[in-house]
């Protein structure tokens, strides 16, 4: 996995223990057309990361395959039977690892459109 919050203030991290076998699924579709399988797979994705969620378990998107063609070719297996949207880890991580949220004061209030 890449770590993408910048420089380390310390020189090393500590280890965290993961399962040894990683569960990952294919988010796939019978197409590839943007209005409608596209759509349908977001809302895939969508009931599947909060049924993940509401079962304890942690979620990573594994996107970066399936930015290439050769390799959703890959994945579609040698008949072409789906086209590979995404690909999803599944996992259980250590306790309290959820992410931020904002504080509800220090998001700025919506400002009303001027009528004009």
């Amino acid at each position: 996995m890449r770590d993408f919050v910048g420089a380390v203030p310390t020189p090393w991290l500590p280890v965290l223990r993961f399962e040894r076998h990683a569960q990952v699924a294919l988010l796939w579709t019978s197409h590839d057309r943007r209005e409608e399988d596209w759509v349908r797979a977001g809302q895939a994705l969508q009931r599947v990361l909060l049924t993940a969620t509401r079962h304890g378990l942690r979620t990573s998107v594994l996107h970066q395959g399936m930015e290439w063609p050769d390799l959703r070719a890959a994945m579609a297996g040698p008949r072409r039977r789906c086209c590979p949207q995404l690909v999803i880890r599944f996992g259980y991580g250590p306790e309290g690892g959820r992410t931020p949220r904002a504080v509800a004061d220090a998001v700025p209030a919506r400002v009303a459109p001027a009528r004009g």
